[in-house]
């Protein structure tokens, strides 16, 4: 007995009135699908692929409940094709080598093509990735990988370049609205007897973050939680049941680059509105917030520098606040770092002199500290030339002496360059007569 034996294949995804209502209202063909429209247009890739019974190896990335395993159910039941599943958490090395020897010894023997469907396929180790690898290569399975983390970081490169990535489009909000009024006619749903308003409707929709899953998940909550026979549920009635939305945030996947990145940008444009936005979506979906805390004082010290040296104060200050305070309450001392931040004026001419100076002492010639710097605590040393040539700044009403303080290689060169703005302005005038003080010193000696 064989994987194969019972072939052509059952159809996948049967369902039962005990299965949860997300299952039961799973599309079973193409045409049943939400929200794939662009992809499944006639004559696009993908539908004309699956028609013709000649889908590659597919990765589908995409955010969670966006489709991707029923996409690859449908596939499966559409084509000749076997379909089996692996979970990352229960299949070991020696059951994928077993399925896949089947499946090539399948395929050779009576042109039974399978469907190797990795759902989270980034929770599968490199070893993992590795075993499907030759099978893919030698057309023995169609791998048929979903993840909602981004593929060219989480699947090895020689199994990612062996598929094509489909990239599948988080639900809008008419999609989701589509998917909660098809679900009002599921049998077991009717038949609880509970009226929804359309403010109700569209407030899951909007808390389900693009989420046909949640989505699906929340009515079903909802419809076994309300009263049956009472008037139609209101927004607020549909609040109460449920509480609070469960927001999409992984903390070491893209996710949590994304809304760093998303919050950093926003400060750094001057956007006060969208930092705080950002800034709360992150703390809300559970981000460490000392994690967001050094992010916030990264912003202080690369994009308003000494343009305003407040800020970094500020933003050490917030960071205090969430060591000291705790959360909830330390993430309006946050907000009010981002707020600053967003709002002082701008330079990034420090962490700009910090790049050049960095590249100079890697790549230069680490030529040595001139004489006349050095310290001279042996009479050897002073011999030597050591501190020989030296001048104290404060000896000069002008408060700088006529010495040269880089290398002789690096004579003239200019790291720091303030800019036009804040503080930095005062500084960059400072500095010039500094410069020219030791010229004009220079020249009379």
């Amino acid at each position: 007995m064989t994987l194969f034996d019972d072939w052509p294949p059952r159809q996948t995804g049967t369902t039962s009135a005990q299965s949860p209502l997300p299952e039961r209202m799973r599309p079973r063909s193409l045409d049943d699908l939400v929200g794939l429209s662009e992809l499944l247009a006639p004559g696009k890739f993908l539908r004309t692929a699956i028609e013709r019974d000649r889908v590659p190896s597919l990765i589908f990335w995409g955010p969670p409940g966006s489709g991707k395993t029923t996409l690859a159910r449908i596939i499966a039941s559409t084509t000749r094709s076997t379909f089996v599943t692996f979970s990352a958490t229960s299949s070991g090395i020696k059951e994928v080598k077993a399925i896949m020897e089947e499946s090539r010894r399948a395929r050779e023997a009576r042109g039974i093509r399978t469907i190797v469907f990795i759902d989270e396929i980034h929770r599968f180790n490199k070893a993992q990735q590795d075993a499907f690898l030759p099978y893919v290569e030698h057309g023995d399975i169609v791998l048929i990988g979903a993840t909602t983390e981004n593929p060219s970081f989480e699947v090895n490169s020689a199994l990612l370049s062996r598929c094509k990535v489909i990239v599948i489009p988080q639900l809008a909000h008419e999609d989701i609205r589509a998917i909660l009024q098809r679900a009002l006619d599921d049998e077991i749903v009717k038949s609880r007897r509970v009226g929804l308003s359309d403010d109700a409707l569209d407030f899951i929709a909007s808390i389900s973050g693009g989420d046909g899953r949640q989505a699906l998940n929340s009515l079903q909550l909802v419809v076994e939680t309300a009263d049956p026979n009472g008037a139609p549920l209101a927004r607020a009635d549909v609040r109460t049941i449920l509480h609070r939305r469960s927001l999409s945030h992984d903390k070491s996947g893209e996710s949590h680059y994304n809304l760093i990145s998303a919050l950093h940008k926003s400060m750094r444009n001057g956007d006060a509105d969208a930092s705080i936005y950002w800034l709360v979506r992150m703390l809300e979906g559970g981000e460490d917030p000392l994690f967001v805390a050094r992010r916030i004082v990264r912003a202080a010290v690369e994009d308003v520098g000494l343009a305003d040296p407040g800020a970094l104060r500020l933003a050490l200050g917030a960071k205090e606040a969430v060591e000291f305070l705790g959360m909830p309450e330390a993430g309006i001392a946050l907000a009010e770092a981002a707020v600053y931040i967003a709002q002082a004026p701008k330079s990034n001419a420090i962490y700009l002199a910090y790049g050049d100076a960095m590249r100079d002492v890697r790549e230069g010639d680490d030529p040595g500290v001139p004489l006349h710097l050095r310290n001279a605590p042996t009479s050897l040393m002073k011999e030597l030339g050591y501190g020989g040539g030296y001048s104290y700044a404060h000896d000069f009403a002008e408060q700088t002496a006529p010495i040269d303080c880089l290398p002789d290689a690096l004579e003239g060169r200019r790291y720091y360059q303030p800019k036009d703005a804040g503080l930095e302005r005062q500084i960059r005038e400072r500095l010039e007569a500094l410069r020219q003080a030791r010229e004009e010193m220079r020249k009379k000696r």
